[in-house]
């Protein structure tokens, strides 16, 4: 980074943004294996947040990856720097007083840390949908787990690369329960 740039600051802080908004902000980082339920899940949040009168929006891999992130493949390097550009977005977003959440593969514990050292103690959510493989494989449409079981596609995560769990986080759901369930799991944890 250049010596020559330096951070602004302006008058509002993220104090006035909660008055404003009636809520704090938080980062709801959706970790798990392509086709756990991520973004579905995500989404159902976004409208049960909206429904309350949050201020809230969703990132998703898949469309993040057509804009912001179009530059990057899926080695290693490249998915640490998919995750990177997310956390900051995540923060800036955070910092405007919105509820993100994020549905991202994310598969390395390293990167999500990193994230969530971004964040104020408290405002990093991590939601670890732990769906199991198989139902994760059922649910496939686009017949990836295929692609990637025959070697047609090289690091894809859970198959021919690795997938890190999270070791602590904040909530852990199964989309193979009730969509729903998983909604109210979540929403009890952030308590708006």
């Amino acid at each position: 980074m250049s010596k020559n740039i330096v951070r602004a600051y302006g008058q509002v802080d993220s104090a006035t943004r909660a008055a404003n908004f009636g809520h704090e902000a938080y980062t709801v980082w959706f970790t798990g294996l392509s086709g756990s339920g991520k973004s579905t899940l995500a989404y159902a949040v976004e409208e049960a947040l909206i429904t309350r009168g949050v201020a809230a929006y969703v990132l998703d891999g898949d469309n993040i990856r057509h804009g912001l992130n179009r530059d990057l493949g899926f080695s290693p390097e490249d998915r640490t720097e998919n995750i990177r550009r997310i956390g900051e977005v995540c923060r800036l977003f955070q910092d405007a007083g919105i509820v993100v959440l994020t549905a991202f593969i994310s598969p390395y514990t390293a990167d999500r840390d990193q994230v969530r050292a971004l964040h104020s103690k408290g405002r990093f959510i991590e939601v670890y949908v732990d769906t199991p493989i198989e139902v994760c494989e059922e649910r496939d449409v686009k017949g990836l787990y295929a692609k990637a079981r025959a070697g047609q596609i090289p690091e894809f995560s859970g198959i021919s690369a690795p997938y890190e769990p999270p070791v602590d986080p904040e909530v852990i759901v199964d989309t193979s329960a009730p969509l729903q369930d998983c909604v109210t799991s979540i929403l009890t944890t952030l308590q708006l």
